[in-house]
């Protein structure tokens, strides 16, 4: 009878202990689930926010071979951030038109001393300035005009160093660009439709 009874505890505790146990192994497995659904959100964001940044890079360095290419004798900032959504040229050889919408880290004093300097380096000549808080450059070279636009950009940086960056805009035009001086000639103003 003793070992009988002995037997009937022992399960008993052996019950008891893997219940004890599976109790435990439920909470573990779901705080390791926890962990893994974290672990899993930290690692999903810093993919994310690293492939943009990836993304963002590549578009910068593909944009500048493009620029380089088509614009090789107007130079850029090494610093400056190309702004993709305004920033279009058109054309092709020198026959090429548009605007390049930049960000700097400059200031709009420091962008002046750059082009003043390697515009000319590059055989582009200065037929107009005008200096302010804005810049304004009109550069001229073998018939084509750009004119570099300068203006301060308030940053975070700039606020705790007491400095600011720059936007700048380089509008290209070459000498053929407008073939019709005034392509509106045959609209009157009494052909307009009405206003909604």
């Amino acid at each position: 009878m003793m070992s009988n009874s002995l037997d009937t505890k022992k399960c008993l505790f052996f019950y008891l202990t893997s219940i004890k146990i599976m109790k435990l192994s439920k909470k573990n497995v779901i705080l390791f689930i926890m962990n893994i659904k974290n672990l899993f959100t930290v690692f999903a964001i810093t993919i994310l926010f690293s492939s943009c940044a990836l993304v963002t890079d590549e578009y910068q360095a593909n944009q500048r071979k493009v620029i380089a290419y088509l614009l090789e004798d107007l130079p850029l900032p090494k610093d400056a951030e190309i702004i993709k959504v305004p920033t279009v040229l058109l054309g092709t050889g020198t026959a090429i038109s548009g605007r390049i919408i930049l960000q700097s880290g400059y200031s709009p004093a420091e962008n002046l001393i750059f082009y003043g300097t390697e515009t000319l380096t590059t055989g582009w000549q200065l037929v107009s300035s005008k200096v302010g808080e804005e810049v304004t450059l009109v550069y001229t070279k073998n018939g084509r005009f750009a004119t570099i636009f300068i203006a301060p950009r308030d940053t975070v940086q700039g606020f705790i160093t007491g400095d600011y960056g720059s936007d700048v805009v380089i509008s290209v035009v070459h000498p053929d660009a407008i073939a019709n001086q005034n392509p509106y000639e045959d609209l009157t103003y009494e052909n307009l439709p009405e206003t909604p």
